[in-house]
Order: structure tokens, then C-alpha cells, then sequence
């Protein structure tokens, strides 16, 4: 899971901390809903694994579903599917649909994290973001991945996810939440039921090579 190029920092700067060793409390758990109460995707349609895929792969289709479970700042989740080298997945969001608001309508959660003692990069596995209203016709943000460790927008899986669980109350705050954030309105879109995650990082060793899904989550939605 780790990249190749992230190996001297780890070794010089050792393993992501355990909760609360780097002096911050872990994220806290929210309560435990049904899936179809909360503003996440609820169903696994197709899932193409990639090589070196397998991590997380028993828990399906559980472990992509409902709220994310991350692991903080600087320490990457562990209730995620490793998609593997060049492996897709697709989610729908039914009964639901998300719609065009102001600002982000939807969220992807990865399980990056800022190395310490990095400067600041954070360890990242991308992945393009494709949408659909109707599972047949499809629109793929742009993903154009620059140097590894910086900002990448347009794709998926380059920052941290700040929350684990979400009371059904509570709406979906991209920056309280963590995670990449992605906007309708960049590719003309109204509405959409249906989101795929394809890996474009094509790296890691089995059995969790490629991009780690967490979850998605809907910020504007009916």
C-alpha cells in the first residue's frame, strides 16, 4: 500500500502513529445507522479488482458502505478496499440522488495521510472519479496526477479523512470532514446516482496495492 517512493521517509520517520501518539485524540466513532439513513453510498455495483488487490475484499459490501472510518492526520485508515492496480469500483447512491448546491456535492474518502517529519506531503494513492445518472452513460473528472506528496485536484485520494462515523443529524462538512471533494457544476451536471473510482496510481505489492476506498459521501442530496 505504501508507494516505493515514500520508503526513506517512513524509515527515517517511522510507521503513521497509534491513536493519540502524535498528542491528538483519535477521531470518535459516531452511533451505528442503517445504511440508508445516512448520505453515503449504499451499494456495491461492480467491483473489478485490480493486481495485487485483496485487503478489505471479505468485507464487502460492507466495508465501502455508510460513514468513514479514518484514521486522522497522520495516520491512514484501516476499513478500506484496496481496488489494486488498475481496479475499478462502482457505488450507487439509491434511494438518493446527489444534486448540484453551492460549493462540493460529493466527497470520496481515501485513507491518505501527511507524513511526519515530511514537510507536509502527504502519502497518496489517486484514483479517477467518473459519474452517472443513469449507469450507462458516463462523465470522468479531470485527473491529471502531478508530483507525488502535493495537492491533486481532480482526483481522489490525496487527503486526509478527519472523521470516523457520522450521526445521521449531522450534514456532511467537507472542511471538518477531511477527504477530496468534488463538484457537479465542473462537468455541467444537475444530478447523478452512480460514481465510479478507477486507480490510476498503479502501485503497491499485493494484497493492498492501488487506491484504498473508505467511502463516499453526498453533500447535497435529496
Amino acid at each position: 500500500m505504501l508507494r516505493w517512493i515514500f520508503a526513506l521517509i517512513l524509515i527515517a520517520c517511522g510507521p503513521p502513529p497509534l491513536e493519540g501518539e502524535d498528542g491528538r485524540e483519535p477521531p470518535e466513532t459516531g452511533p451505528t445507522y442503517a445504511y440508508s439513513e445516512l448520505p453515503f453510498a449504499t451499494e456495491v455495483v461492480d467491483f473489478q479488482a485490480g493486481d495485487g488487490a485483496g485487503f478489505g475484499a471479505s468485507r464487502l459490501p460492507d466495508i465501502v458502505l455508510g460513514p468513514p472510518e479514518g484514521g486522522g492526520e497522520f495516520r491512514g485508515g484501516h476499513d478500506v478496499l484496496s481496488l489494486g492496480r488498475g481496479g475499478s469500483i462502482t457505488l450507487g447512491f439509491r434511494p438518493r440522488d446527489c444534486i448540484d448546491g453551492p460549493g462540493p456535492d460529493f466527497v470520496v474518502f481515501e485513507n491518505a495521510f501527511r507524513v511526519r517529519g515530511g514537510s507536509g506531503q502527504t502519502f497518496q494513492e489517486l484514483g479517477e472519479v467518473s459519474v452517472s445518472e443513469d449507469g450507462e452513460s458516463w462523465s470522468t473528472f479531470d485527473c491529471d496526477p502531478g508530483p507525488i506528496g502535493e495537492p491533486q485536484p481532480g482526483c481522489a485520494g490525496w487527503s486526509p479523512v478527519l472523521i470516523s462515523g457520522l450521526a445521521a443529524s449531522t450534514p456532511l462538512d467537507p472542511d471538518r470532514s477531511g477527504g477530496d471533494a468534488f463538484d457537479l457544476e465542473d462537468l455541467g451536471l444537475e444530478r447523478i446516482r452512480y460514481l465510479r473510482i478507477r486507480d490510476v496510481s498503479a502501485v503497491g505489492e499485493a494484497p493492498t496495492a492501488g487506491f484504498d476506498l473508505d467511502s463516499v459521501g453526498l453533500v447535497h442530496f435529496r
